[in-house]
């Protein structure tokens, strides 16, 4: 499995916009890409303006159409200015395996 996880530190007086807007990417991520086995949206405990995703994929390529879809250049086009600071780091997932990471 191909894991993605973004670390974003939202602009105050955006962040209510940016969660409704996080929110809808990851549902729709979840509903029309079937390549989405997971799109977890998490605020930190400490800091409610930092913002961590966490994305599992069926491999790079499902990953590339997520980023190519309309509702993700949609999403980034509209959020860019809303963001201080973004932070991707890409895995691949050993533990737990599933039928499609043997």
């Amino acid at each position: 499995m191909y894991v993605i996880t973004v670390l974003f530190s939202i602009k105050p007086q955006h962040i209510t916009a940016f969660m409704q807007a996080i929110v809808s990417n990851a549902r729709t991520s979840e509903a029309e890409e079937p390549g989405c086995k997971q799109f977890d949206v998490c605020v930190s405990a400490s800091d409610s303006h930092d913002v961590f995703l966490y994305e599992v994929y069926d491999s790079k390529d499902a990953f590339d159409a997520h980023l190519a879809s309309t509702h993700y250049r949609q999403f980034s086009e509209i959020t860019a200015a809303w963001v201080n600071a973004k932070v991707i780091h890409v895995f691949e997932r050993t533990h737990p395996q599933t039928a499609a990471d043997v």
